[in-house]
């Protein structure tokens, strides 16, 4: 997995390494409009040199100036507030009276910075809490997927998570699959690939994706999947795609999509019925797989299917391959 946290930690932990001084700074809250989410991060060196994001760059500049004509007077986390008042917000771009709140914190071995992307490395989701008195991290795994999203500031204490939150399961080891799984990975999913067929195993050679030999509809059983899940087939061989589609589809997957053709689908629809997959749960197949982009090549081909699951994780109304094919305009 490489993350957008991930990168940030990492390049902090190295300047730390380094021997140079770092200081992190976290989204705690927003009110109206903001470019940033809470939660987003951005690491400064001593010298002004930065990673990440927590806005659109006028806040980054004003917080490289004060880190060094205004150095920091303890070793305590503290609030940063830009936009409270109408000058201000317009000043760093804050549109329509826009406020960001942001934690300030000075990074030191207590930081658990380490620890923290070791686990995140293994596949884990971690919540980091700080407590701004105190300067106190403390870092526990996150029970269930449901609660990976979170990201809370009362005024005392910044709890924030890290590493994925979200999953995918990809069904065949083939050059598409590698794109996806890339395309994936920066997604923050945490992605295993499915392929019973020892020639495909063989030429997978991919890190940070699990890579497993059951038969994908176990493997579908064996995962459970949730609302925070996602499996697409990818092999175009029936007796690998259809039995775990049939699986996915009566789980709570918030996304199951198949490549191959029109006709294909349309096929395949057919033979899930006879399987006793319902004409609802069929409907939510989206076959052909991906977004109206265009593209032709693997990488291509990947970045409609990494579209598409972006716009249903959202909720986004979007133009797909099944909609186009179709003759729709738009749909939801």
């Amino acid at each position: 997995m490489h993350s957008v946290d991930r990168e940030v930690l990492e390049t902090a932990l190295r300047w730390m390494s380094e021997g140079r001084r770092v200081q992190l700074y976290t989204v705690a809250t927003t009110w109206g409009s903001s470019p940033r989410p809470p939660g987003a991060m951005l690491a400064i060196r001593e010298d002004g040199q930065l990673v990440g994001s927590v806005s659109g760059g006028c806040i980054e500049d004003d917080l490289v100036y004060r880190l060094q004509h205004e150095p920091p007077a303890d070793a305590l986390p503290e609030v940063v507030r830009y936009g409270v008042s109408a000058d201000e917000a317009h000043r760093f771009g804050l549109p329509c009276g826009g406020t960001i709140v942001l934690i300030r914190e000075p990074l030191s071995a207590a930081s658990g910075i380490a620890d923290l992307l070791e686990a995140m490395c293994n596949g884990q989701t971690m919540r980091r809490t700080v407590d701004l008195h105190t300067g106190h991290v403390a870092t526990t795994q996150v029970a269930t997927p449901a609660e990976a999203d979170v990201c809370t500031f009362d005024g005392a204490r910044l709890v924030t998570t890290h590493g994925p939150g979200w999953r995918l399961l990809l069904i065949g080891a083939g050059q598409l699959t590698q794109y996806v799984a890339s395309i994936a990975l920066t997604l923050d999913y945490a992605v295993t690939v499915c392929d019973p067929r020892d020639e495909y195993r063989d030429a997978w050679r991919m890190q940070n994706v699990a890579l497993v030999r059951t038969m994908p509809d176990d493997t579908v059983i064996g995962m459970r999947p949730d609302e925070r899940m996602a499996v697409v087939a990818l092999t175009h061989d029936p007796k690998l795609d259809d039995l775990a589609l049939l699986e996915a589809l009566g789980s709570r997957a918030f996304y199951v999509g198949a490549i191959g053709s029109r006709r294909n689908n349309e096929k395949r629809r057919e033979r899930l019925k006879l399987l006793g997959v319902s004409d609802a749960a069929v409907e939510r197949l989206r076959g052909p797989v991906g977004l109206h982009l265009g593209g032709r090549t693997p990488p291509e081909i990947a970045l409609s299917i990494m579209a598409e699951m972006t716009a249903r994780r959202h909720g986004l109304p979007v133009m797909s391959l099944i909609d186009v094919e179709a003759g729709k305009t738009l749909v939801s």
